[in-house]
């Protein structure tokens, strides 16, 4: 039988030579393949014909003086190369891990940037002999199959599971350098047009963080003049509503994709940012940032939470790691006056 018509295969092929063909697809040479791996040649031919009797098709031209893989091959290299990669991974992590105690917590960069990681160091004093892993990232995993312990998130109330345990709301406030604020006054809305300011750039196009936006900031300060019986519009001001949407023109925009990234330039004076109050209420406190206008503070219905992997909660060093969040959460909950609405929530702590 040619090698091109081996009979289609349907169970699942044994893993034990995709290390060989891994080995073959990067140096395109079964002499360096089996120099690599410390084998003989031709245990290595071996393994990739066992491979390719498996699999069902041909993985590799075999030519005088060359190896050419097939696109079958390249195919296989694809995802071969990325699974062996992450057991590598895994294993080096086992290996260094072996007989430690060990938290992992998944969240998004910005928060763990900017309200996480701070504070660590107090829990590592405390707790000199447990590792902590942080796994940030913009996508969440699925907590029922990934190797975490527990979750930080940042959503509305009614996108989290019924486990979720509320760490504190947001508010939403504009913030300043204080060398900034002393070149320019800012003791109104108004006064915002003569300066730049920094919003999140996806923030218009992705659901609930439209809340973040200066335009809602904008459309809630005129509101609150409406309601007050105050015109929005003062002189020559730039922040207008007739009845439509307010409008400020500053003197230019800033944009950024991450809330950390925000933050930080607000803080080398590049303009006033609309900021997420929990993430600054430390740069707040010591001066590194200030809110200018804190009467026009906007309430947000995104929410912090940690969600708790129930498997991972009967571990000692697990379970210290979750109390020590709470108990920097209400820590975050005192310093920027969050009080949950009783009827959306059953026990913030």
């Amino acid at each position: 039988m040619q090698p091109n018509d081996r009979l289609p295969r349907s169970r699942p092929i044994s893993v034990g030579h995709l290390r060989a063909f891994d080995a073959v697809a990067r140096h395109l040479n079964f002499r360096a393949a089996a120099d690599e791996l410390s084998l003989t040649q031709s245990a290595v031919s071996r393994q990739i014909q066992a491979l390719e009797d498996e699999v069902g098709v041909t993985l590799f031209l075999r030519h005088t003086r060359a190896v050419e893989i097939t696109s079958a091959g390249s195919q296989l290299l694809r995802a071969a190369g990325m699974a062996l990669e992450r057991i590598d991974a895994a294993v080096r992590q086992i290996r260094q891990s072996a007989g430690r105690k060990s938290v992992t917590v998944t969240t998004w960069a910005s928060f763990a940037s900017m309200w996480l990681i701070p504070r660590l160091e107090a829990f590592q004093r405390d707790h000199p002999d447990i590792d902590i892993r942080i796994d940030t990232s913009d996508t969440q995993v699925d907590l029922a199959t990934a190797d975490v312990d527990m979750a930080l998130r940042y959503t509305v109330p009614q996108g989290v599971a019924p486990q979720a345990v509320r760490l504190f709301g947001e508010q939403l406030t504009p913030v300043v350098s204080p060398w900034l604020l002393r070149e320019h006054r800012i003791e109104k809305v108004e006064d915002l047009a003569q300066l730049t300011l920094i919003e999140a750039g996806d923030a218009h196009r992705t659901r609930h963080l439209e809340w973040l936006t200066w335009q809602r900031w904008i459309d809630e300060q005129a509101a609150k003049a409406a309601n007050a019986s105050t015109p929005a519009t003062v002189g020559k001001s730039r922040l207008r509503g007739a009845g439509a949407k307010a409008r400020l023109t500053p003197k230019r925009w800033l944009y950024f994709n991450y809330a950390h990234q925000i933050v930080q330039a607000t803080l080398t004076g590049q303009g006033v940012a609309l900021a997420r109050l929990p993430l600054v209420a430390e740069s707040l406190a010591c001066g590194d940032l200030v809110e200018p206008l804190p009467h026009t503070r906007i309430d947000s219905p995104l929410v912090y939470w940690l969600l708790p992997v129930q498997r991972s909660m009967q571990r000692p060093e697990v379970k210290a790691f979750y109390d020590w969040l709470l108990e920097q959460a209400a820590l975050t909950r005192q310093a920027i006056g969050d009080v949950p609405d009783p009827d959306t929530v059953d026990d913030i702590d």
